[in-house]
This record gives C-alpha cells, sequence and structure tokens, in this order.
C-alpha cells in the first residue's frame, strides 16, 4: 500500500530524505485513528495538523461536499456570488466574539488557507489606513518565535529562524516583539503563567523608536503554536490590546490554530476577553477537509473600507477561490457539528484531565519543560549533544512506531487532540510519550 515511487513529491516542512528511507504513510483514518499502511491504528494525537477538531470521517460533512458539487461546483465572487458565501459568513459571526453586534465583529473576508488569511489581515489593516488618508503607517510588528504561515508576509511578520534563513528577501519594515516563553521563569506552567505580562511593553519601546504615525499593525498568535505551544502570560493580550487602542494600531490575532475550541471556546478572543481588530482562522474550519481560511473584521474596519472608496472596488485583493462554494459547504456542515455536539464546551472539559495528565512526564529523562492550555500541551526535552532537534525527531519517530501521532519542532513534541477525544486516548498519548522518553537517549 506504499507508492511505487515517493520521489516526485517533494514534502512540506519535512526531511524528505529521511522520510523516503523510512516511510511512514496512513491510508485511512476515522474517528481519532489513522490506519498505517502497515496495518496499525495511529492515534491522531494533533488532529492532523491542529486542523481535524471534529476527528476523521464525519460523513456530515462528506454529504455536504458531496452535494455542493452537484449543486455547483465553483463560482466565483468577482461581482457576482453564490449563496453559500453570505450563508458561511453569516454563522461564522454568529459564534465570533462580539459577532453582529454594534462595533464588534461585523464583516468577513474569505482566503483558502492560514497563510492566506495573514496575508489578507496585513493588507486589510494597510488598506484601512490608507482609506484614512494615513498611508505612510506601513511599519507591521509581528513577535520571535511567531508563525504566520508560508507566505513572504507570514515570514516576515513571523520569526522562526529555520523557516526564514533560506529566504533572504523578506519584507522591509517589520520588527518583533520578544517571546514570551522562559522557561526559568515560568517552567511547569499550567495554563497562563504569571510572569510576562511586562514583555508587552516592548511594543512601547517599538512606537517609541519608529512613531505610532509610522505603524500599521500589530499581529500575535494569542498561544504560539508552531513556535511550541506558547501560553500567553496573564494580562498579557489585554496590555497589547490597551497599546495598540491608546496609539490606534491595528491588533490583529492570527486564530488558525486556536480557533474552533482548541482553548475550550470558538476563539482564544473569547477565551482572553481581549477583542482584536481583525482575527485570523482556517485549519478547523472546515474541520481540515476543503481548504479555507478567512479573516473576520470589526465593523469600524469594514465600514472605513467602504468609506474610502466613493464608487467601484473598495478592496482590491482576493482570491480565485475565496468562499469557494464546496469549502463554504464544508464548513457549514463543521460548524454544525461543533454546535450539534457541544464541542468547545467538551474540550474545555476535557483540558483539565489533558493538564493532569501531561504533567505526570515532569521528571522523565530529558525533558526540561511542560506547558498546557486547553487541548494543547508540550513537552520540551533537553537537546542532545548540544544539537537541536535530534532527540525530539527521534521521540517523534518512536511515538509513531509506538502507535501515536505527535507534532515535533525542534526538540519539542506538542499534542492537541481532536475535542471528540476521551480520557483514554490522554492516557494512550501520555503513556506512550513517557515509554518513549524512557528509552530513547
Amino acid at each position: 500500500m506504499i507508492p511505487n515511487d515517493l520521489n516526485t513529491f517533494l514534502m512540506p516542512f519535512s526531511a524528505n530524505k529521511e522520510f523516503k528511507a523510512n516511510p511512514r504513510i496512513v491510508v485511512a483514518a476515522d474517528g481519532m485513528f489513522f490506519k498505517s499502511s502497515d496495518g496499525r491504528e495511529i492515534l491522531d494525537g494533533m488532529s492532523g495538523l491542529w486542523c481535524v477538531n471534529a476527528g476523521h470521517g464525519r460523513e456530515e460533512i462528506a454529504n455536504a461536499i458531496r452535494d455542493q458539487v452537484l449543486e455547483i461546483d465553483y463560482a466565483p465572487n468577482y461581482h457576482i456570488a453564490h449563496p453559500k458565501s453570505f450563508d458561511m459568513s453569516n454563522r461564522l459571526l454568529e459564534i465570533m466574539p462580539e459577532g453582529l453586534v454594534p462595533e464588534g465583529m461585523s464583516n468577513v473576508f474569505f482566503a483558502n488557507s492560514g497563510s492566506e488569511a495573514v496575508e489578507s489581515a496585513l493588507k486589510i489593516a494597510m488598506a484601512y489606513h490608507f482609506a484614512r488618508g494615513e498611508d505612510q503607517r506601513t511599519r507591521l510588528i509581528g513577535r520571535v518565535r511567531g508563525f504566520h504561515g508560508s507566505g513572504f508576509a507570514g515570514m516576515s511578520v513571523g520569526n522562526i529562524e529555520s523557516n526564514r534563513k533560506q529566504f533572504s528577501n523578506l519584507l522591509p519594515e517589520v520588527d518583533h516583539l520578544p517571546h514570551t516563553l522562559n522557561i526559568e521563569e515560568m517552567g511547569f506552567s499550567k495554563g497562563q503563567p504569571n510572569w510576562g505580562i511586562h514583555l508587552a511593553d516592548e511594543l512601547e519601546s517599538l512606537v517609541t523608536m519608529h512613531g505610532a504615525d509610522r505603524i500599521a499593525a500589530v499581529i500575535v498568535e494569542p498561544m504560539a503554536g508552531a513556535g511550541g505551544v506558547i501560553v500567553p502570560p496573564k494580562g498579557y493580550l489585554e496590555r497589547l490590546k490597551e497599546i495598540c487602542v491608546y496609539y490606534d494600531l491595528i491588533l490583529i490575532f492570527d486564530e488558525v490554530i486556536t480557533g474552533f475550541g482548541r482553548l475550550g471556546a470558538a476563539t482564544a478572543s473569547e477565551k482572553f476577553g481581549v477583542l482584536p481588530d481583525l482575527i485570523c482562522l482556517a485549519k478547523g474550519m472546515t474541520n481540515g477537509t476543503v481548504p479555507m481560511g478567512a479573516v473576520v473584521m470589526t465593523e469600524n474596519i469594514y465600514q472605513t473600507l467602504m468609506a474610502g472608496q466613493p464608487e467601484g472596488i473598495e478592496f482590491f485583493h482576493g482570491y480565485t477561490y475565496s468562499g469557494h462554494p464546496v469549502a463554504c459547504a464544508a464548513g457549514l456542515a463543521a460548524l454544525k457539528i461543533y454546535k450539534d455536539e457541544d464541542l468547545f464546551n467538551k474540550g474545555q472539559i476535557l483540558a483539565s484531565y489533558l493538564e493532569e495528565a501531561i504533567h505526570k512526564l515532569k521528571g522523565h529523562p530529558h525533558v526540561i519543560d511542560i506547558r498546557n492550555i486547553g487541548l494543547a500541551a508540550a513537552i520540551e526535552l533537553e537537546p542532545r549533544d548540544g544539537v537541536i532537534g535530534v532527540r525530539g525527531f527521534d521521540v517523534f519517530r518512536k511515538c509513531f512506531d509506538e502507535g501515536c501521532l505527535t507534532r515535533v519542532t525542534g526538540d519539542i513534541l506538542a499534542i492537541a487532540p481532536a475535542l471528540i477525544a476521551n480520557n483514554g486516548h490522554i492516557d494512550m498519548l501520555v503513556e506512550t510519550l513517557g515509554k518513549v522518553l524512557r528509552i530513547v537517549d
């Protein structure tokens, strides 16, 4: 069941030579499990790639996709439109913080991925300032160890060095806040750490350096997933919001990972009680079945864009597949599952069990930190002989051999099970990690 030729596919963010010498191929999926090419069940401890939040093989979504292809498989949203793009935008707003209320979240722009959602959000921020006659506001502020997709704009505001070093021609006029992870101060924290709110004040320093009238937007992940499940300190996001409001900076939350129940609420914005100007979404929007992304914006942003052009096109940006009818059908079906099965609340309940279980790995060989929030957790390992990533990758491979899929970034192992998981699935993940940690040097 392994393809005859593995060489033709350049795999993304993967050690291609290593994989093709010892392929880990899955051929089917249902519920919480993949089936490997050698017939084994593999517990999906990562919701695919932070996206299959309602579990694999949902017939409701499959049927919605099939029905939509037969009804209208494609229609552009350039000067004409199809109904489901409006249905999807309205349904999304119903679960957004302050959605469909005056001065709250009021409009949606559709993209096809998290990378495109970030690109679109940054353009919306710049177009907003342009519409107000402040087109000199072009500087963007990201954060170290942030991941905002693979486009040039996302890589520029993100700052994971390994993702940037091959590509030198990134955007100018970009600065970065420091990341908030300090193991010495907050190691083995459960949920939000107490230390670190002062790091938000670094934004004040950047404003002083460049001038508020030169800065367009600040973009952060409420919880940095790809950077290693970096949980925001208590009060940190609130302080960022306060500074952005004071200096009239657009605040963007990249919720590609945290959206759709990962933290026990529809969004991290709701979880933390902080309303940004723009929210980037993707991944769990369609339960990972069809590529789709979105930017949700406040009424102020939307109305300013509309007023900026007296007639004609108000926002010169879009994609062939923005609001694709099949993606919208999948998204509507996924949102119905989340609601009907109360999965966001179930995820919140399960989060406390995950927290208790994962911290039992403290004291295992090579473990230097464990951190968690919602249904996301990370175990950080000491590098082997000072070489980052070797030990972590060995643990990842051995976990797969033992029947569990995790996520490895350097020497950080992450888990993020689907919202349908139960205590037994959590036990299996943690027990497997514990077994492997005792084996791997």
